[in-house]
């Protein structure tokens, strides 16, 4: 039996990102320029204020996380709270901010960003590499956001909101090759957001303004599942839990609907399926 439940008492205006990290998830309040940490063992919660909209964390192999935000690419020291800035790639571009981003299983970041003022096609897809070096991985987008990797590693699933559909590309040391479409939300009156993928290689995508989380085959295109939420920002999600069977799914304050539960952290319980391990940056 599927549950869903609001768990911890962060409420975020705008939570993003989601990530499961060494027995905690980790994830943003984009507008509350704060990232999260969210121990389900014990409930303790611990929050970082970083100063600027943050769209995506992402752990660090050697400890610590990488923030991508208003002012580009950080390091985030966990103890301190201090900020590393590593690179920002868009800096004469002042509508545009980071937004989501995860690490590929070869321990690059990829992070891209969005036109606030919806400007078509002014923003990209980046990625940066163990070396710090950062290049430009794919684009032109305009709202860059969900992201996910095969088990395999040799397939990258993206999401350009505006585009209402998941593109899918060959991937290999750190390129995007061979972009085709694989997945139509068109007949869904939302937003394609956040994402993540299950072992069974199935596609889970949380919908902005939609109020769901579904499920598609990247094989055929075809809608598994869909998952009701009491929130009609659903923003992102990833699977946690000590097997990887929960999904968490983030959530925003809706401009102008009053809701309960808004900007809550939930989980989902008994879906029957298992997620995969998260990644970490290399560099």
């Amino acid at each position: 039996m599927v549950s869903i439940e609001a768990i911890g008492n962060i409420r975020s205006q705008w939570g993003e990102g989601p990530v499961w990290w060494r027995d905690a998830l980790y994830f943003v309040d984009i507008e509350g320029h704060r990232v999260h940490r969210f121990d389900p063992a014990d409930g303790s919660e611990k929050s970082w204020d970083v100063g600027q909209r943050v769209g995506t964390v992402v752990p660090r192999e050697s400890g610590g996380l990488v923030i991508a935000g208003d002012h580009g690419l950080f390091f985030l020291d966990e103890e301190s709270g201090h900020l590393t800035p590593i690179a920002d790639p868009e800096p004469d571009k002042p509508d545009n901010r980071f937004n989501d981003g995860k690490c590929s299983p070869d321990g690059r970041f990829f992070a891209g960003t969005i036109s606030l003022a919806k400007k078509t096609g002014d923003a990209r897809l980046y990625r940066l590499d163990p070396d710090l070096t950062l290049h430009e991985a794919f684009g032109p987008v305009t709202n860059s956001n969900g992201i996910a990797w095969s088990a395999d590693g040799k397939t990258v699933f993206y999401i350009d909101t505006p585009r209402q559909e998941v593109l899918a590309f060959d991937y290999e040391d750190g390129h995007l090759r061979n972009m085709r479409g694989v997945v139509s939300t068109a007949h869904l009156d939302a937003s394609p957001d956040g994402m993540t993928i299950d072992a069974d290689e199935n596609l889970w995508i949380a919908f902005c303004h939609g109020a769901c989380v579904v499920c598609f085959n990247p094989q055929s295109g075809a809608e598994l599942r869909r998952v009701e939420l009491p929130c009609l920002e659903t923003t992102a999600c990833a699977f946690g839990g000590p097997d990887l069977t929960d999904l968490y799914v983030t959530t925003g304050v809706h401009k102008s609907v009053a809701e309960e539960h808004a900007g809550r952290l939930f989980v989902i319980r008994g879906l029957g399926v298992q997620g995969l391990p998260a990644n970490a940056f290399a560099g």
